[in-house]
């Protein structure tokens, strides 16, 4: 009878001559010395004492189970595919980096900043951070009647500091309320024919059309002085740069606005020169709306819709960008956070300059 090892199966020792059984190597069967774990007499050696013959040793040896080849897969696992993946994700991510775009700062300074502009043809108010405080989101907002016009060139960029045309004046106007003192002020670097003439006719056109019957002037409330130092309004010429830092660009468009914070009313030189297309070249009577129009925002005036179709653009009308209330809410209402005053009712003005055009005064 035969009996399991971890080598495979060893047959029972054979009987010798004498009678006695014997091992291998003529060891008595039975003497459990000789077993696997069995005793040891004193002054044998420390050696193995049980081991099977040759013929089953090699027996034993051709039944051991093959002994499998381990590959790669077998050894490292899931680490084999996980290492290429994380050594690609790592180089992506370096990749990432490099190609960034701008950081929040940079965009900050690139684009500008403006707070409740209503489209730039406006007033900023006093709190107002300075333009590359915050970052504008750009919109995409396209009205046909908000295009500059083409026309003669201008100075893209002046130095970004003014100068101010000496000059003083009488007051206008009853001023029941108040008198507001202005300077006329010209960014260097603009030359004297991209003002219509010079210095003197750029405040000339200013004096005359505060001064003007159908101005802000005939409300009796108000008067206006022109001043050399320490104004309330101060009336520049600024180049599309220029206000661009001051103004801001929520709407891509040329345009002017008011600057509460100093004060400042700026008339953008793009549109002094080329005007608007709802003005159809009519750059005298665009001008004089200018003023006005920005000069309203110092004297408290807010934005206005056309009021009855066919009729007369009120002067605090966002003509600049066209006298279609349709034109002017689409684009005021593409700027987030506005309070847009004006409906989309389909009502079309006809352009005017002028805050009183019949020359009457308030209630008569």
């Amino acid at each position: 009878m035969s009996r399991k090892t971890q080598g495979g199966e060893v047959s029972p020792p054979k009987k010798s001559r004498s009678g006695t059984a014997r091992g291998p190597v003529g060891r008595r069967a039975g003497d459990d010395r000789y077993e696997r774990g069995g005793r040891r007499a004193s002054g044998e050696p420390l050696a193995a004492a049980w081991q099977p013959d040759e013929h089953n040793a090699e027996e034993s040896f051709r039944r051991l189970p093959p002994v499998k080849k381990r590959g790669l897969l077998s050894v490292y696992g899931w680490r084999l595919y996980a290492i290429p993946i994380l050594l690609v994700i790592t180089a992506l991510v370096v990749w990432d980096t490099t190609k960034a775009g701008p950081s929040l700062e940079a965009q900050a300074t690139n684009n500008g900043t403006a707070a409740d502009t209503f489209g730039g043809d406006n007033e900023v108010p006093t709190d107002t951070p300075d333009a590359t405080e915050r970052a504008v989101t750009p919109i995409d907002a396209k009205i046909p009647t908000a295009d500059l016009p083409p026309g003669a060139e201008f100075t893209k960029a002046g130095t970004g500091d003014f100068r101010v045309i000496p000059g003083n004046g009488p007051k206008v106007g009853q001023g029941t309320k108040q008198t507001y003192t202005y300077t006329v002020e010209v960014e260097n670097g603009i030359n004297a024919a991209e003002m219509g003439g010079g210095d003197d006719a750029f405040a000339g056109l200013v004096d005359r059309t505060l001064a003007e019957p159908r101005g802000w002037t005939s409300d009796p409330r108000i008067a206006v002085q022109r001043v050399t130092d320490k104004p309330q309004v101060r009336i520049s010429l600024t180049t599309p740069e220029t206000t661009h830092k001051l103004c801001g660009r929520t709407i891509p468009y040329e345009s002017s606005c008011r600057l509460s914070r100093d004060g400042r009313v700026v008339i953008n030189l793009a549109r002094w020169v080329r005007g608007a297309l709802a003005f159809n070249g009519d750059s005298g009577n665009y001008r004089i709306y200018a003023i006005n129009h920005e000069v309203g925002h110092a004297f408290g005036r807010g934005h206005e819709g056309c009021l009855q179709a066919d009729g007369l653009a009120p002067v605090m009308m966002q003509q600049t960008f066209g006298v279609n209330n349709n034109y002017v809410a689409q684009l005021n209402d593409a700027v987030p956070g506005t309070r847009d005053p004006v409906k989309a009712d389909g009502k079309v003005c006809k352009v005017n300059p002028w805050p009183n055009p019949q020359g009457k005064a308030p209630g008569t």
